[in-house]
């Protein structure tokens, strides 16, 4: 399997053809043919088109779309898309994690945090986080207590992230931001 810089996995109908011989069951509507122009890519196209004329029931190839952004233009329109349910998109993340505060020393770590969050447009993160472990918690799913830098945050200690509290460790945020 190649990938292209998207992140698109593709193959060639050379590739396809030797996956083919190897698995004859092989479902060919999982893949997609990078389309180059060449001999191979009309194969393709011929392919499918040999299945509209014969109405067989055999997936057809589907290929690799044409992507007109820059890879930080598509890393940003990604990241912009959470999919998540409407309640999720639009909770005031800051509001929910401010309310779980209990001391003053609480609001001020997540103040703090809530800041470099925000320089990092990340709030999106911490809405869907909030929806994974929400989810997670309803369907009675065991995640990790947490590891790694991950749990220097505080914040992601009250959505449910992990279960490490920072400030009781005194775990510097820099830790996970590095």
């Amino acid at each position: 399997m190649n990938y292209d810089q998207y992140g698109q996995a593709w193959t060639t109908p050379d590739e396809l053809c030797g996956l083919l011989y190897q698995n004859p069951e092989l479902d060919l509507g999982r893949f997609h043919v990078k389309f180059s122009g060449g001999t191979d890519s009309k194969a393709a196209l011929e392919y499918n088109r040999s299945i509209d004329l014969l109405h067989v029931d055999l997936p057809k190839l589907k290929f690799l779309r044409d992507i007109d952004q820059t890879l930080a233009e598509f890393d940003q329109t990604n990241q912009n898309n959470w999919y998540m349910p409407t309640e999720y998109q639009n909770l005031d993340i800051a509001a929910w994690i401010l309310s779980q505060c209990k001391t003053q020393a609480e609001l001020q770590r997540v103040g703090q945090e809530l800041l470099l969050y925000q320089e990092r447009d990340l709030f999106n993160l911490l809405k869907y986080l909030k929806y994974f472990v929400d989810t997670m918690r309803a369907n009675h799913i065991v995640w990790g207590v947490g590891r790694g830098s991950s749990t220097a945050s505080y914040v992601l200690y009250l959505i449910g992230v992990h279960r490490i509290n920072s400030l009781y460790y005194d775990l510097p945020i820099e830790e996970f931001l590095r």
